[in-house]
């Protein structure tokens, strides 16, 4: 899939009331929120251990793979309900959490 492809399918999670899944290779399963997307970057805001505290970061298309995580669903009530959600698989390690 080209970076192209990769914006159009993430394009369309970028909404504060929707979570999308993200996978780095030393951490799995992590809840995020898609703040921004671009032909060479997309923009997360990555749930932490610390309530109401995010890891904001910025990661390269050409090192994410898009899928569809069947095993989580939306959370918007004004949405009709979608039993799947958006997949990011990052090809490296978690950057360090600063608080």
């Amino acid at each position: 899939m080209n970076n192209q492809e990769k914006l159009k399918k993430i394009v369309q999670w970028i909404d504060p009331e929707e979570r999308v899944t993200v996978h780095f290779l030393d951490e799995q399963d992590l809840n995020a929120e898609v703040t921004g997307c671009s032909d060479v970057l997309v923009d997360l805001s990555i749930e932490t251990h610390v309530p109401h505290m995010k890891q904001t970061i910025s990661m390269p298309l050409s090192r994410i793979d898009v899928s569809e995580d069947l095993s989580h669903y939306t959370r918007d009530p004004d949405r009709p309900l979608k039993h799947r959600r958006l997949m990011l698989v990052v090809d490296g390690k978690r950057p360090p959490i600063i608080y």
